[in-house]
């Protein structure tokens, strides 16, 4: 599964690689980003153009009576994304791109590990550590409104991300990853729901193939969900992690 992850590029840099329009989209770097947060995801508009806005992480299905549901849907399989009853009206319809330059697995304790050892957390990244580059996770989204809300209050737009095996590269920490979107083809494919079909969309959510998925060991502090400093992104000084 994928349940935390960084975005610390500016909006500059981040505008010409995922080639969104508007004025710039100021949001302070992320380092440690939880679910229910609000983050930056790129959509196609009502016009058809690439828009960036803030999304709540973790999908509340339209049908849903209460918002709680969003936090165990944070994370949708990709084998059955486009039948699993929360998850295929998006994958039809409302796809997007979740902007990252890295995520979070945690590595279960080895055989014989002392009673109460804890899991060791490893920051997977596109490049090096030094220079991790940004990419897109697939997702998906949808709109819901408080069926016991105020007929005026504005509805809540959530996203969820696309899962799948993990990569050779780093199946020994994690079974599974997130789907990684890096090319300009595979984000304008994904991202467009209405041009590319159902089967063409599924080809897209396969493991991260490329020769540059580097996985770093991190401090205990990315642990807290609530905690957000740069530190999170450090290598572990030896013995520390």
């Amino acid at each position: 599964m994928c349940g935390r992850y960084s975005i610390t590029d500016p909006d500059e840099a981040l505008r010409s690689l995922f080639g969104y329009n508007g004025p710039p989209f100021d949001f302070a770097p992320r380092y440690n980003v939880a679910p229910t947060q609000s983050v930056p995801v790129v959509r196609l508009n009502h016009e058809g153009r690439r828009a960036i806005l803030a999304m709540r992480w973790g999908l509340i299905p339209s049908w849903a009576k209460e918002a709680k549901i969003g936090s165990m849907m944070i994370n949708a399989r990709a084998d059955t994304v486009a039948t699993k009853p929360a998850y295929r009206a998006a994958f039809k319809a409302r796809h997007c791109l979740v902007l990252a330059n890295g995520f979070y697995e945690w590595q279960a304790p080895p055989e014989g590990s002392a009673k109460g050892a804890k899991k060791q957390p490893f920051r997977i990244v596109l490049g090096t550590q030094e220079r991790a580059r940004p990419f897109a996770f697939a997702g998906l989204w949808e709109r819901w409104r408080d069926p016991a809300g105020a007929k005026d209050a504005p509805p809540l737009d959530t996203f969820t991300i696309v899962t799948t095996d993990a990569a050779p590269a780093i199946a020994h920490i994690h079974d599974r990853m997130p789907v990684m979107l890096t090319t300009r083809e595979e984000l304008e494919a994904w991202l467009d729901a209405e041009k590319t079909s159902p089967e063409e969309a599924q080809e897209l959510l396969r493991p991260y193939a490329g020769g540059d998925l580097a996985a770093y060991t991190v401090g205990l502090k990315v642990n807290n969900a609530r905690y957000d400093g740069a530190d999170c992104v450090a290598p572990a000084a030896p013995g520390s992690a």
